[in-house]
């Protein structure tokens, strides 16, 4: 029986959604077997493109199915937190259709214009770990609400994600081009030339200016995005002009190459102060997010003033693939930026929080940022990143390199009675890396904590490099299976701007000044 043929009358939202999911069930199992048979060997790809194309697209069609019965609750009964739980899963598997359309698009045209830096095995890898890591984010949001809901979407995201790890595992290992990678102040080559420029110049010409005091075009932020041309392969420049700007903000995935420049840390201000408690999603309560690829922000602080008591509370949401922020301010307490996909390049950032205050399955490089590590509730334990890598086949991780850790000015006094730590892992696979930071004493001996006993001890890949300052000192370091002290640069240099984010390739295009490699 198609969906659309299901008669409405008296049936309870129960009794309704029971029979979906029976309707949901059947369909997932004949796609799942079909998309079985389908896979099958070329230049990324362990199997034929014909084949990798095949599958990607009954996941398409899938999604497409799973979107069609959650819309059919998109007021959430009613319940303002189960209503916007439903919105982050229709929005999230949207955002997916489009990472597997163009995994689609590059498998069959590989020198399309569309790909993102020329290696198509790098792209590949990089948008179906995306696709891995929204089923899971789309349930996260049904935390607390006790709807069947919940149980109707984690049944048909299963089988997403069971599909989406078997494609990923069709990608080889791209090879990467390590021929700039001794290169300092330079921006990775994904920054195109013009970019740069502007990342670098003083005076730009904008083609939008927001002004808070009404001399500009604009008097808020969210109105010069929507004036945005959609899908640009043209940068479009945002001028925001000084001024405290009280609005939560979103760039959707179709406004692509938006450049977003401010007066300065602390001048240009974005604020917001949603969060968990006040009935959003962790996903929904960011102040400023960004999903439309090649975004880049310049001199603009991002900030949720919700408060520690008001536990999550996202500052910064990024997916935008290729995106890049450089001397931003980034302002919160728990779960400030949310590096949720995608690669991304933060330069020369203040980013400051408390628990998890680094976290998502990005692929994202830190380079010459301050982290500031704040005061929380009491007895609270403070974790600088929770990185999410959900399969040992995605290559998304943190790298920390050349930043500077500390205490912010109101943990200045309570270092000795708070514990703080460089991270935890929030999943399986969590990975990541600190090489030639600055660590203050705020970082605890023993430098790493638990999520939940043993859980990912084993598989999880936390590593050191090079680090200095009173809280880098190894010798009582976690004895983990997982944690590594680096000696060599062979493996450090994995973890590099050229390497990690493949940042030859795209970088440079941007201005952004970077780091290919390790510094000599």
């Amino acid at each position: 029986m198609a969906l659309s043929s299901i008669r409405k009358g008296k049936e309870s939202p129960t009794m309704a959604l029971t029979f979906l999911l029976m309707l949901l069930l059947g369909h997932l199992s004949n796609m799942a077997s079909a998309s079985r048979t389908r896979m099958g060997g070329s230049a990324c790809l362990k199997v034929s493109p014909s084949e990798f194309v095949g599958a990607v697209r009954e996941v398409i069609h899938l999604l497409g199915d799973v979107t069609s019965i959650l819309s059919k609750f998109s007021g959430g009964f009613g319940n303002f937190r189960l209503a916007n739980a439903i919105l982050d899963c229709v929005d999230l598997l949207d955002m997916s259709s489009d990472e597997l359309n163009w995994s689609v698009s590059a498998t069959q045209n590989p020198k399309g214009k569309h790909n993102s830096t020329g290696n198509v095995g790098s792209d590949l890898r990089t948008w179906l770990s995306a696709v891995l890591a929204n089923p899971e984010t789309c349930l996260d949001g049904f935390e607390g609400t006790n709807s069947i809901v919940k149980g109707l979407v984690s049944t048909g995201l299963g089988q997403v994600t069971s599909l989406v790890k078997n494609l990923l595992a069709k990608v080889d290992v791209p090879h990467h081009d390590v021929s700039h990678s001794a290169g300092e102040d330079r921006f990775p080559s994904w920054v195109k030339p013009g970019d740069r420029k502007l990342l670098q110049a003083n005076g730009v010409a904008a083609d939008a200016v927001v002004a808070a005091d009404g001399t500009g075009k604009f008097a808020s932020v969210m109105d010069a995005i929507i004036a945005a041309p959609d899908y640009s392969m043209k940068r479009f420049v945002i001028y925001v002009k000084r001024g405290v700007y009280n609005e939560n903000v979103e760039i959707k995935k179709k406004k692509w190459n938006i450049m977003m420049i401010g007066d300065g840390i602390g001048a240009t201000v974005i604020t917001g102060n949603r969060s968990v408690v006040d009935g959003w999603t962790t996903f929904r309560s960011a102040t400023f997010a960004v999903s439309g690829r090649g975004f880049i922000a310049r001199d603009i602080t991002f900030q949720n003033t919700a408060g520690p008591e008001k536990h999550q509370a996202v500052a910064l949401r990024s997916d935008s693939d290729l995106s890049v922020f450089f001397r931003c301010g980034i302002l919160g307490y728990q779960d400030t930026l949310y590096t949720h996909t995608m690669r991304q390049f933060f330069r020369e950032c203040t980013i400051s929080g408390t628990v998890d205050f680094i976290f998502g399955d990005a692929t994202a490089v830190f380079q010459k940022c301050n982290i500031l590590v704040r005061k929380g509730l009491q007895n609270q334990k403070n974790t600088v990143t929770a990185h999410g890598r959900k399969d040992p086949n995605e290559p998304t991780g943190f790298s920390l390199q050349f930043c500077n850790v500390t205490a912010d000015s109101d943990l200045v006094s309570f270092v000795n009675t708070t514990e703080s730590f460089l991270g935890r892992p929030w999943k399986m696979y969590s990975r990541t890396i600190f090489m030639q930071n600055y660590i203050s004493d705020v970082i605890r001996p023993q430098g790493w904590l638990e999520w939940n006993g043993n859980f990912a001890l084993d598989t999880l890949y936390y590593a050191e490099y090079m680090n200095t300052g009173a809280g880098a000192g190894v010798a009582n370091r976690v004895k983990w299976s997982g944690y590594h002290v680096l000696n060599g640069s062979n493996e450090a240099s994995n973890f590099t701007v050229a390497q990690f984010i493949e940042g030859n390739l795209w970088l440079p295009s941007t201005g952004v000044a970077f780091t290919a490699g390790l510094m000599v």
